[in-house]
């Protein structure tokens, strides 16, 4: 093995630090063990967990003889790098589908409690591996002990165990921690007479900066002498000290603290990145060993981020070289300006050059539902040729050097916050059609408790919920606005003037709520069925048997439910009745732009599932619509429809062709929209766990199964089980 993980104590080959890459830095730290500097005590930490059998704890179930039964299987050094490999390997380090689980999980936070007070007390000695294995199942590293009144690396600094401290701070546990008398870890290891441990932990306190200043110059700050910071200086007397870049600087130094540590990190993310990446082309040069090498041209997606952030992230990657090492130091000179508690000085200039980024933001804030990348792209896409990613690297620096429009920090922040604000909206939407059919289906099980509701007064649909019927009512929803037309349920203000508690019955109340989802289902098999000429008539249809449903009830009902339920059934109704349907044209040729700004929302949908479980789902669906709108966006006009991208790239792979470029991703895009549709056709269809009828898991079953189970390992089909 060439390569180790850091936080995961292996050492891993070529092949399989080519799959680890794409994992990102939150699963697992890669990093080349003779061509990249490491501190020794880190380095020490890595190889004592791989000599006394690391790897076993993330394949604990592995190693039980009944797996062998059960057909469960490590990948073989002769399987394929894609898929089986990497299956296993997602499922092994993403997934953590084989650590040991323990037998009583139902309540994770006192679980969590019970494993951070073990690690509490394991760090003073030096077993590694259980250490590693409390931090497997979810002992936190920073956990501070009510008690006892500290950190676990408190424990280790004042223990003198070198090794536990480095594991702890890997795991994110904090050097510069108080405990309970304002004394840190650093503080611990002096006391007790560790000085090399406590250089070691200040070290650990300025790894970020020193990281990045270490990326530009190759030298690192000597904090033994008090020297904890260097700041490169560019030799580019082309710099002017201009308008923009002041703007720039002042907007950087207005970050709160919070901001501009996210900012920092996600800096020393792609820092980490184009160092590794610069590692693994020099040492494959010359290999013939990897023939399925895959790129990462952008950070990988975490899931621990919201979308905006991952988008930030991935956008660094367009930075060219002066572009990024203009950001880097930047970053340093604030980090320092912060550090020390100066106040911002209005002399300083930065211009961050954000040529290619600024004429491409510049469109993206006219259509800002349209993100260019929200996740990494798909795992399927294997046989990506390895010169690709680093050929549009070249490209997307060359066409920035050409660019003669920097944008400022304040644009560049206002766009992101554009984008965020409209996938906000995006995604309330999307929870709202997702609570219509259980309130249906609420509604439709509780009428007779509804038509008993007694006449307690109450204000109108925008009002604060009866708080004697909290234990009915529903979730809370977007209090959106009502626009039926005449003769329809009004707007919420316009029933101030009366109270009304007589309810319909509840045989009028189902035989409504029947239409309406019979309507549904025409709507449904109509789309199936490619007849485009019954979208318009089939949404009027449901658009009347909603308002049909609405004038059956009284202008203010007295229960919060009721309202709620109406509210969602009727602003859904509405636009749904506004959605365009295009019919295609005669050639019956996809426009790719259009088809792309349709397709861009789903993702969304599987936030209103409420598991992680879909994550790979909604992460291959926004990888697939990244790589095509990546295709499309390199040539609008030869890729102006998707029939011309599968005609282009049927000539361009050849014998690869279809299981290549964006027609891999088309092909499992479909497969991800089947597995919408089948669920949702599913649940419309009354389909449920009688024993759960509040679960969907029998959907959900039934979707994976008819959609992609056939198209996925025996491994992502375990996890997902």
């Amino acid at each position: 093995p060439r390569w180790a993980s850091i936080n995961r104590g292996v050492l891993i080959c070529d092949e399989c630090c080519s799959i680890h890459r794409g994992l990102g830095r939150h699963s697992s730290q890669v990093r080349h063990l003779t061509h990249t500097p490491w501190p020794a005590s880190q380095l020490q930490m890595v190889q004592t967990l791989y000599n006394n059998g690391a790897n076993s704890i993330w394949e604990h179930s592995l190693l039980d003889p009944s797996s062998i039964m059960s057909g469960k299987r490590k990948a073989n050094p002769q399987d394929r790098v894609h898929p089986n490999k990497t299956e296993f390997i997602r499922a092994k380090y993403q997934m953590l589908a084989f650590v040991h689980r323990m037998p009583c999980r139902e309540d994770d936070s006192v679980t969590a409690k019970d494993l951070s007070k073990q690690l509490h007390s394991s760090v003073r000695t030096g077993n590694l591996e259980t250490c590693l294995r409390l931090l497997s199942l979810g002992a936190q590293a920073n956990f501070f002990h009510p008690e006892k009144g500290n950190t676990p690396l408190h424990v280790a600094a004042k223990a003198g165990q070198l090794l536990q401290a480095e594991l702890l701070t890997v795991y994110g546990a904090d050097p510069g921690a108080p405990d309970s008398s304002g004394n840190t870890p650093v503080d611990y290891a002096r006391q007790a007479g560790h000085q090399d441990l406590a250089d070691r932990l200040v070290e650990i306190q300025y790894e970020l900066t020193d990281r990045l200043a270490f990326y530009l110059c190759g030298r690192k700050p000597d904090h033994r002498n008090g020297q904890h910071f260097i700041i490169p200086q560019i030799a580019d007397s082309t710099l002017d000290l201009t308008e923009l870049a002041k703007a720039a600087k002042k907007k950087l130094q207005s970050l709160s603290n919070h901001q501009f540590e996210e900012l920092a990190m996600d800096v020393y993310d792609e820092v980490d990145r184009r160092e590794t990446d610069a590692v693994w082309l020099a040492t494959q040069n010359h290999s013939t060993l990897v023939t399925e090498t895959t790129v990462v041209p952008f950070l990988p997606v975490n899931p621990e981020y919201s979308s905006t952030r991952n988008q930030g992230r991935q956008k660094l990657a367009r930075f060219n070289a002066h572009e990024f090492a203009t950001l880097v130091i930047d970053i340093l000179t604030d980090a320092k300006r912060r550090q020390q508690g100066n106040s911002p000085d209005v002399k300083d200039n930065v211009e961050l050059i954000l040529k290619d980024i600024g004429s491409r933001l510049g469109s993206e804030s006219q259509e800002p539902e349209q993100p260019d990348y929200d996740s990494v792209a798909s795992d399927e896409d294997a046989e990506r040729e390895p010169g690709s990613g680093k050929d549009e690297r070249t490209k997307s620096s060359e066409s920035s050097d050409l660019s003669d429009s920097p944008i400022t920090m304040q644009e560049f922040m206002e766009v992101k916050n554009a984008l965020n604000a409209s996938e906000a909206k995006i995604q309330q939407l999307l929870k709202v059609n997702c609570h219509l059919s259980e309130e249906l289906r609420h509604m439709q099980s509780k009428g007779s408790r509804v038509e008993g509701k007694g006449s307690t007064s109450e204000s109108d649909y925008d009002n604060t919920p009866n708080h004697a019927e909290q234990d009915d009512s529903r979730p809370s929803v977007p209090r959106t606005g009502v626009r039926l037309g005449e003769g329809a349920i009004p707007e919420s203000g316009d029933f101030e003037s009366e109270t009304d508690s007589v309810l319909p019955s509840t045989e009028d109340v189902i035989s409504k709520t029947e239409q309406i989802t019979k309507n549904i289902q025409e709507l449904l098999r109509a789309a199936q069925e490619n007849k485009q000429e019954s979208f318009v008539p089939c949404s009027e249809r449901i658009h009347l048997a909603v308002t049909e449903m609405a004038t059956l009830f009284p202008k203010r009902p007295s229960s919060e439910m009721v309202r709620g339920s109406l509210r969602l059934l009727t602003s859904s109704a509405s636009r749904l009745q506004d959605k365009q349907f295009p019919e295609l044209p005669n050639n019956k040729e996809i426009a790719t732009k259009s088809f792309l700004d349709s397709v861009s929302h789903l993702p969304s949908f599987f936030d209103c599932l409420g598991s992680r479980v879909f994550a790979p789902i909604k992460a291959d669906i926004n990888g697939n619509i990244t790589k095509i709108r990546a295709v499309h966006d390199s040539d609008p006009a030869k890729y102006e429809t998707l029939q011309m991208i599968l005609e282009a790239e049927k000539v361009t792979y050849g014998s690869e062709w279809p299981k290549a470029g964006a027609t891999l991703a088309l092909m499992w895009l479909k497969r991800g929209l089947r597995f919408i549709q089948i669920m949702l056709q599913s649940l419309a269809d009354g389909e449920r766990d009688e024993n759960n009828p509040n679960h969907i898991r029998v959907n959900i079953t039934k979707a994976y199964d008819g959609a992609l189970k056939r198209y996925h390992g025996w491994v992502v089909q375990k996890v997902f089980k």
